[in-house]
């Protein structure tokens, strides 16, 4: 799945845009290196999100292409 639908499904980022974005200005690193948006991503891979001064690292733990709202958080886990 694309780096940036990813971030969207899994309520990481809120809108497809916006995680556009932010992999535009290099501020998403997958596996330690910058991604593009259309990143592949799989299971097992980490993900570093910086929002401002906030730093997030999660590592993938599955794939959907939709989930409901409450069981986006399953799709992740945080380091």
């Amino acid at each position: 799945m694309r780096l940036d639908k990813f971030l969207k499904v899994s309520r990481l980022i809120k809108r497809r845009t916006v995680a556009n974005e932010a992999c535009s200005a290099g501020r998403v690193l997958v596996n330690g290196k910058a991604a593009k948006a259309g990143t592949n991503v799989k299971p097992g891979d980490r993900i570093d999100i910086q929002f401002g001064n906030r730093e997030t690292a999660v590592e993938v733990v599955s794939i959907a292409e939709t989930v409901k709202k409450d069981e986006a958080a399953d799709l992740y886990k945080f380091l």
